[in-house]
């Protein structure tokens, strides 16, 4: 005569088998999001790279017209010497 099979090592056995189908799906979904996640940060590199890019540009065109604002400021004052020069002649 057989012996009596376990109930409870029956259900421990499709609970393990239930418990590994759930898990390797959470493994997939996991691994779908890492993918997701893996490509914001590619997206979000390169748009940190583009407002470096804007920054320094910004910051090297405000250094310009400093210069610029300079020198058309020597300009004037020069101008002004030689008007002033020129008036006390006259």
């Amino acid at each position: 005569m057989a012996e009596p099979e376990n109930m409870t090592l029956v259900l421990l056995r499709d609970l393990r088998s239930r418990m590994e189908t759930r898990f390797d799906a959470i493994d997939r979904k996991l691994g779908e999001h890492d993918t997701r996640f893996d490509e914001h940060d590619a997206r979000f590199a390169a748009l940190e790279k583009k407002i470096d890019t804007i920054k320094q540009a910004a910051f090297a065109e405000s250094i310009l017209g400093r210069y610029a604002v300079v020198d058309v400021e020597q300009r004037r004052v020069e101008l002004e010497a030689r008007l002033a020069a020129l008036e006390k002649r006259a």
